[in-house]
């Protein structure tokens, strides 16, 4: 093999050596968007680095951050599946999961039976697999919204984290927790699956203490991209990468940019709903925007028209890193010109659903062509090519 496979503690050592993290967006079913371009991405890193069939983005990504679906797809990645083994592990898993039944299609109760998405989540990581544990082979950052505390929790397997190991007064370590139940609860959508419950602290003679944890993607950091820049390089986080424009790479994949216009409902009653994901959505492009701001970007997009893509507009005068953003918009006139097989308003539309198993070979589609349009070569710049051996 014509570079060396890094352990965990090596890709998180801070040795001087450019730094590249993979952030991977919250989105349900809409996940499978996302491995449409992942492919392309790990395709092209291979070719890059000569390597041959059991080459995996763990060993190019020190640090693989995601939230929600996104987290089910950073953890799988981070334990060494390939991009193909997982896209054929989640076209079974969407169907098993998002199982529709009239008797949970009522108010107050979780749309979905969590149990099925639970028996998925051990067979993928297995029971005894903990995040601190040696089956994860990079770094890996999961983004949970603890909703009895109201505070995100960005949980991960770095050996220097001042919550990874247990603590004198009975405090469990982020290290120890299953990875298949931190997984969960980042998944845990409100009206889709129930919160989960974690252990946090416990031990002899004390008695447990639980957290009730949801859906990271209720937290500003629906897409993880701007928290796992914090986390490589706040101080409190203790990793310490070097920020600069050829010390860090931050390439952040989308779900698909759902659109807007889908689901106004013209009922006064849906109004309170419309609002809160409006908030999510501009949750989501001020992370872009903060982001661009911040980098040197070769896939800047235009924020809006006052604001253009920020090119030459660095927030620190020069970039903190080098930023590449992929994703798909799903407003109709974007979507049918990557795919002009999907004509009907009515198929356009329900892309945007995030429970839709239907959609999954579709959205797979629109991933993988925006990926062949978007994803080049040049992107990567070698300063972030990985070390010969």
């Amino acid at each position: 093999m014509p570079y060396r496979i890094r352990n965990r503690d090596e890709h998180f050592r801070c040795d001087g050596r450019p730094k590249r993290i993979l952030a991977l967006d919250g989105g349900g079913l809409r996940g499978v968007l996302s491995l449409g371009i992942l492919e392309k991405i790990e395709d092209l890193l291979r070719e890059r680095h000569g390597g041959g069939d059991d080459f995996r983005l763990c060993h190019y990504f020190d640090l693989i951050a995601g939230t929600s679906t996104g987290a089910i797809i950073a953890a799988a990645l981070a334990q060494g599946w390939s991009v193909g083994e997982l896209t054929d592990k989640y076209f079974s898993l969407g169907w098993r999961v998002f199982e529709k039944s009239l008797l949970r299609q009522v108010l107050l109760r979780a749309r979905y039976n969590e149990q099925a998405l639970v028996a998925e989540l051990k067979d993928v990581f297995g029971t005894e697999t903990t995040l601190g544990g040696p089956e994860l082979l990079t770094g890996l950052l999961v983004v949970i919204k603890r909703l009895d505390s109201g505070s995100p929790w960005p949980v991960s397997n770095n050996p220097r984290g001042r919550y990874f190991v247990s603590g004198a007064n009975g405090r469990m370590g982020n290290g120890d927790y299953p990875l298949w139940q931190v997984v969960r609860a980042s998944t845990a959508a409100p009206s889709f699956f129930e919160p989960e419950t974690i252990t946090i602290m416990g031990g002899r003679n004390l008695s447990p203490v639980t957290g009730s944890f949801v859906d990271g993607g209720v937290s500003p950091f629906n897409n993880p991209a701007l928290q796992a820049l914090m986390y490589a390089s706040m101080e409190g986080y203790r990793v310490g990468w070097e920020t600069g424009g050829e010390k860090l790479l931050l390439v952040s994949v989308g779900t698909g940019a759902a659109d807007p216009a889908v689901g106004q409902a013209k009922f006064t009653a849906s109004h309170a709903l419309r609002a809160l994901k409006s908030v999510l959505q501009d949750c989501a492009v001020l992370q872009e925007t903060m982001l661009q701001w911040m980098s040197a970007s070769p896939t800047a997009r235009m924020i809006d028209r006052e604001l253009g893509s920020l090119t030459g507009d660095l927030l620190a005068g020069a970039p903190l890193m080098s930023y590449l953003r992929y994703n798909v918009d799903l407003r109709p006139e974007s979507v049918r010109a990557l795919d002009e097989t999907l004509a009907a308003p009515e198929a356009v539309s329900s892309l945007s659903a995030m429970d839709a198993p239907e959609n999954m070979e579709a959205l797979h589609r629109l991933g993988s062509l925006a990926a062949t349009r978007d994803v080049r070569d040049t992107d990567f710049g070698t300063v972030f090519d990985l070390p010969r051996v």
